[in-house]
């Protein structure tokens, strides 16, 4: 049985809840075979990031080469770009694509560490957004991205509309940022996804209590590339990474000291395994 291939362009966390480690995890259980190009190498835990090296540019898109040459590539996906010289080297490289792309575009981490430098920012939006399917940016960096604060619904649309005109096809705003009291008292959370034509969605889950969510926008980000490369069209794929993602959530367990990773194995669990 042939697994479609699933392409992950993001930072090594060492400890296995975000970055490349996760979205290989989740690009399995979703049924598809995972490649990876490592963008950066984070030590990091559940309670901070400590250090941070980078590949060179020419090695960053050598590694997207050789597997763009190889392998029959049905969706991919970025996640820490971490500087200017590297979003060059990967847009490059992705230029004359021809499946579906990604963009979560990753800017600080949970612990509160910069994961792209300053700089590098107008280049992700110039240079990646253009190629996107689809941008996934949580709250604080679709205001980063804008250059405005969203403090309402009316914030919010206008925030999209700006990502929108920089060339992405679609905006998947993600609600667990904005979870307020009276959304949290009510328990449920939202995600808002617009596409360029002007089409919507809402989509609502149950709030989830926990503080183990390390990892949870690279787990979602790379659940809809994995649903893409499987031949879902955009807002179904969007509808079963989020339905992936919150079976994680709710069956997440305390690992580490700080903020624990979702549960990437809870589909297993609900097969009659041991995760």
């Amino acid at each position: 049985m042939a697994y479609p291939c699933a392409l992950t362009i993001a930072g090594s966390d060492c400890g296995g809840g975000a970055g490349i480690q996760a979205d290989l995890k989740t690009f399995m259980m979703q049924g598809c075979y995972g490649l990876s190009v490592i963008t950066a190498l984070t030590a990091q835990n559940t309670r901070a990031v400590t250090a941070i090296e980078a590949p060179t540019p020419g090695f960053v898109a050598e590694q997207l080469r050789v597997v763009r040459t190889d392998f029959p590539i049905r969706a991919a996906k970025t996640g820490m770009l971490f500087s200017g010289a590297i979003i060059a080297a990967v847009a490059d490289g992705l230029a004359d694509k021809d499946f579906p792309l990604v963009v979560d575009p990753v800017c600080v981490a949970q612990s509160g560490a910069r994961l792209l430098e300053s700089e590098a920012v107008d280049a992700l939006k110039t240079r990646m957004f253009p190629l996107a399917d689809l941008i996934t940016p949580n709250r604080h960096e679709a205001e980063l991205l804008a250059g405005m604060a969203i403090v309402s619904r009316e914030d919010a649309d206008t925030v999209i509309r700006r990502l929108l005109a920089l060339g992405a096809q679609a905006v998947l705003l993600k609600g667990g940022h904005f979870a307020s009291g009276e959304a949290i008292e009510a328990g449920f959370v939202a995600d808002r996804l617009v596409l360029a034509d002007g089409r919507g969605w809402e989509l609502v889950r149950p709030y989830v209590d926990t503080h183990n969510t390390h990892g949870t926008g690279c787990t979602l980000s790379a659940a809809i590339t994995a649903h893409l490369a499987l031949g879902k069209a955009l807002p179904e794929a969007v509808e079963a990474a989020r339905d992936y993602l919150q079976l994680a959530l709710e069956t997440a367990w305390d690992l580490g000291h700080g903020d624990g990773p979702v549960n990437h194995l809870a589909p297993y669990a609900r097969l009659g395994g041991q995760a």
